[in-house]
């Protein structure tokens, strides 16, 4: 199994043009939000009944999903786990008051395709292809990544 660190080496490959990297510090999160957003969207009722979780933050779908990538990150490092819990924790806190005001799957949705033409066009700038066409784990490593160099 690759490191953390062998991970972020070779997601750099694509990603060394500064403005393909200052589209990502914005895309990536944003893409990772969104899709918080839709699994939120999806009816939690069995979830809520089965577990007796009544807090609508905790008793969805999206948060179960988190426990499952959180396994893949703390695999990699306890430090990338503590961010990327951080992390899932705002973007569930995010999408549960967006949705409050908006119809959440179809705002998430925009968010997502609006963040994919931005990620696109950074490596059309970059001319290099998306990291995650060669492995999709990199679908995980991107927002890891870009919280490793916002970081520094």
């Amino acid at each position: 199994m690759k490191t953390a660190q062998q991970w972020y080496d070779e997601y750099a490959v694509s990603h060394q043009n500064e403005t393909n990297q200052k589209i990502h510090y914005i895309c990536v999160p944003a893409i990772f939000f969104s899709i918080v957003g839709m699994i939120m969207s999806i009816p939690s009722g069995f979830l809520q009944n089965t577990l007796g979780i009544a807090n609508p933050m905790i008793g969805n779908w999206a948060s179960v999903v988190m426990v499952l990538l959180l396994v893949f990150y703390i695999r990699l490092s306890f430090t990338l786990f503590l961010r990327m819990l951080g992390f899932g924790v705002l973007c569930i806190i995010g999408n549960y008051y967006l949705g409050q005001n908006l119809p959440l799957f179809f705002t998430s949705l925009a968010i997502f395709v609006v963040a994919w033409i931005g990620q696109f066009y950074g490596h059309h700038i970059e001319g290099k292809k998306p990291s995650f066409i060669k492995d999709l784990q990199f679908l995980l490593i991107g927002p890891a990544w870009v919280l490793e160099k916002l970081s520094k």
